[in-house]
């Protein structure tokens, strides 16, 4: 419910200096001042307002008041509002101003509050109003929605309000009974999808990456027994202005938005065009790309890993896909008619993460993948533990005898490498071998190997 902005430029900027004998219109349920008399005294304590004596605005709404309402009339509605505002006034004391905004909407005014005493207030006030409510022959659970602002140097008054009544809106929008702080409430980002602050910025960033070349491929090679570098793995970074951002934290934002198909396709005709040029250059190996749901769930995945293939002149066989196990058990029929496409163009499949989730050993025998990669959390707790040692050398006899390779991820210690000897695993990839690397280094890397 905004009305604040409506208000503030309907009201002339001398009005909004009035004294408080103007504000002095009081709302005869609760003995809060009305909302007329509210937007003169915030105004006027605002005037009064510096950096080291803000001002906290908290917006508060009642949730599901209208079923009190439509329960026991406006009479019975504003007996609880009574009731209500009187546990509010006891709670804050002398500390705070009240204002009633609308029929179960109240805001309180802290001078001199910061954002740590508005929180802790907001909290001790959500609690009160939580406390049973006797009415009647029955206890009412009332709660609240609270949404909190601090009013900023230079802020208008009434732009501080609409910023709290937003975050409030976003509390009542989580299903009420919380309390949310100005700046952390969801805010549409570019293609609309509600984001948080931080992820706002991080969206702003990935679109950024994409128009200016801010992404790149890292390789970490994935090496056999033999020594022979079986496959390079791509994973993705991005960098923006000279700042690298985890993967970690722009995936999940990727997913979110979207945005994770445009990345993925990007991926695809990058990794392609390495695995060209290893080629070329005589160091024939295969580059692994990962690929997301978002992608293998369109329509149009088939005609993307075509183009890229095709772009990057590539042959089929020096690119594998890494997809979760789920992925690969999709039954959906786009799901499906990708799969196969992928196999009959001759790339190769490989389950990525396997022995997490939920992994079926069941599903094996379905699927059309040509690798295993074993989730590192098997590979950590080696060769200590021999129940993960016996599950490692099980899988690996079993993808042994369905055609698959297996591969163990995250390998830092000599002594997990032994283990997953022993057990049979086919390749190891982890920092025991070669962190990830930008193409340059991955190209020295490999030239160095072959020269010794």
């Amino acid at each position: 419910m905004t009305i604040c902005s409506n208000y503030a430029l309907a009201m002339p900027p001398a009005s909004r200096q009035n004294k408080t004998s103007q504000a002095s219109a009081i709302d005869p349920t609760t003995g809060f001042v009305d909302r007329s008399g509210g937007f003169v005294l915030i105004a006027q304590l605002a005037s009064q307002a510096t950096r080291e004596h803000p001002l906290a605005l908290l917006w508060i709404d009642l949730d599901r008041f209208k079923q009190v309402n439509e329960s026991f009339g406006h009479h019975g509605g504003d007996a609880v509002i009574a009731q209500i505002a009187l546990r509010l006034r006891n709670k804050t004391g002398g500390r705070a101003e009240w204002c009633r905004m609308a029929g179960d909407e109240f805001v309180c005014i802290i001078p001199n509050g910061d954002l740590d005493q508005a929180h802790q207030l907001a909290f001790e006030l959500l609690r009160a109003i939580e406390a049973p409510l006797p009415f009647g022959d029955m206890l009412l659970r009332p709660s609240a929605s609270i949404g909190i602002a601090i009013l900023e140097i230079n802020e208008d008054p009434f732009s501080c309000l609409e910023r709290a009544d937003r975050a409030m809106s976003t509390a009542k929008r989580a299903g009420g009974g919380r309390v949310v702080i100005s700046g952390d409430e969801p805010v549409p980002g570019r293609l609309g999808i509600l984001l948080a602050r931080e992820e706002l910025e991080l969206e702003n960033k990935l679109h950024i990456a994409l128009e200016s070349g801010g992404l790149n491929l890292h390789y970490q090679p994935i090496v056999g027994f033999d020594g022979r570098i079986e496959t390079v793995e791509a994973l993705m970074r991005c960098e923006t202005d000279g700042c690298n951002i985890s993967p970690a934290k722009f995936i999940p934002i990727a997913e979110k938005t979207g945005l994770i198909s445009r990345l993925g396709d990007w991926s695809l005709l990058t990794g392609a065009r390495f695995a060209h040029r290893l080629d070329t250059m005589g160091l024939r190996t295969k580059v692994a790309i990962n690929v997301s749901r978002a992608q293998l769930v369109s329509p149009n995945f088939a005609k993307a890993l075509h183009a890229a293939l095709l772009c990057a002149n590539v042959q089929p066989e020096l690119i594998e896909l890494e997809l979760t196990e789920s992925l690969f058990m999709d039954i959906s029929e786009t799901v499906q008619a990708n799969l196969r496409a992928a196999r009959d163009a001759g790339l190769g499949l490989a389950i990525d993460d396997f022995g997490t989730g939920y992994s079926c050993l069941a599903n094996l025998k379905d699927i059309p993948a040509t690798k295993i990669k074993l989730d590192r959390a098997f590979v950590v707790v080696l060769p200590h533990d021999r129940r993960a040692f016996a599950v490692v050398k099980a899988l690996t006899q079993l993808g042994s005898e369905l055609g698959m390779s297996v591969v163990a991820e995250g390998v830092e210690e000599q002594s997990q490498l032994d283990s997953l000897r022993e057990a049979g695993v086919h390749a190891i990839q982890g920092y025991i071998h070669a962190r990830p690397m930008p193409e340059g280094a991955l190209l020295q890397w490999l030239q160095l190997r072959g020269s010794t």
